[in-house]
């Protein structure tokens, strides 16, 4: 019988590590910080999309709902007026 050992990635031992903070330590802010680095270090993986969705996990548990729909409608200002910006001097 042949065992699959399969070597874990980089980007793997990361992401473990953050979960482990986030689940297991519920020490939030660093979960955080070491999904962020995955994200950065590794953007194109798997484990990236997965940090990505755990993120959001820890915004949605963290930030009043008010804050984030505040902060959502800045940013769409925000973007709605760089665009009319890019519009004008496209003309």
């Amino acid at each position: 019988m042949m065992r699959n050992n399969i070597e874990p990635t980089e980007a793997s031992r990361q992401y473990a590590a953050a979960y482990a903070a986030h689940y297991t330590g519920r020490d939030l802010p660093l979960a955080f910080q070491l999904y962020k680095e995955l994200m950065v270090s590794h953007p194109s993986t798997q484990e990236a999309g997965y940090a990505r969705m755990q993120v959001q996990n820890l915004i949605n548990s963290v930030v009043p709902k008010q804050e984030l729909l505040d902060a959502q409608i800045e940013r769409l200002l925000a973007y709605f007026e760089n665009d009319d910006r890019h519009d004008a001097e496209r003309t």
